[in-house]
């Protein structure tokens, strides 16, 4: 009897196995299935930065834009220490450029994000009177790697760039050779080796592009107040104008 009642419930058994695995198949099957969906979000980007309109700014209709990014020591939120290197520092000092300068702050411990630095141009765009057609960007150190990575990122918006002490992916230079190109680095730096810029200087190169590197034969890393204190450098990027986007 007890045999008899075993050989009744073990297909009844059998089958609500069958029956969960039946079902299992069927929820693999669902989960498997892809739906498009979208992100829709505003992203909210502050930023400090210091701003320097031309000495006779009211007398043209549009100027060119000079976008400084400053190195790692400058990060946080003291304004002031932008004003340590580069154009900030000069402009403290008294001298006038025939650009609209803007240097932006980096907050500490993070890096130069091209999302939020177009978001920045965009908005000087808006507000004040700039040639589009002029906008240039140089930086120093991080923010010479901060110059290479925005050029690759949004290379339409650019006349030219300048990095100082950089460097990059050297397979962004298929995005960076339309753009006029002057980069400067010390021979003996050993914060961010020389190799950083000649190596994207040749892949510029391998794309037929005409870069120009100025290597300082005694200089460190500090190859930002040679270049930042020579004319010949504002009058370079003045030369620049923004090649129009192919059809």
């Amino acid at each position: 009897m007890r045999s008899s009642r075993v050989r009744g419930v073990l297909p009844l058994v059998l089958l609500s196995l069958a029956s969960q695995g039946l079902e299992v198949a069927r929820a693999d099957d669902a989960a498997a299935e892809q739906k498009p969906a979208t992100l829709d979000v505003q992203v909210r980007v502050r930023m400090n930065y210091l701003l320097a309109l031309p000495k006779d700014y009211d007398k043209q209709e549009k100027w060119p834009l000079l976008l400084f990014l400053h190195g790692s020591g400058e990060r946080g939120t003291d304004l002031n220490l932008v004003k340590k290197h580069g154009p900030p520092k000069l402009i403290a000092a008294g001298k006038e450029f025939p650009f609209i300068v803007v240097s932006p702050q980096c907050p500490d411990e993070m890096q130069w994000e091209p999302t939020e630095l177009v978001a920045l141009l965009d908005d000087l765009a808006k507000r004040y009177k700039v040639d589009p057609d002029r906008v240039c960007v140089t930086g120093l150190s991080m923010g010479g790697f901060g110059t290479w990575r925005l050029a690759a990122y949004a290379p339409q918006r650019f006349a030219a760039i300048a990095p100082v002490c950089g460097g990059g992916e050297i397979y962004w230079a298929r995005r960076i050779a339309p753009i006029p190109v002057w980069a400067f680095h010390g021979a003996k730096d050993v914060g961010v080796p020389l190799a950083r810029s000649q190596s994207m200087i040749d892949a510029l190169v391998k794309e037929k592009a005409t870069p120009k590197l100025t290597v300082y034969p005694e200089a460190g890393h500090d190859s930002w107040t040679e270049t930042y204190n020579n004319p010949q450098f504002y009058e370079w990027l003045l030369e620049q104008r923004r090649k129009p986007a192919k059809g």
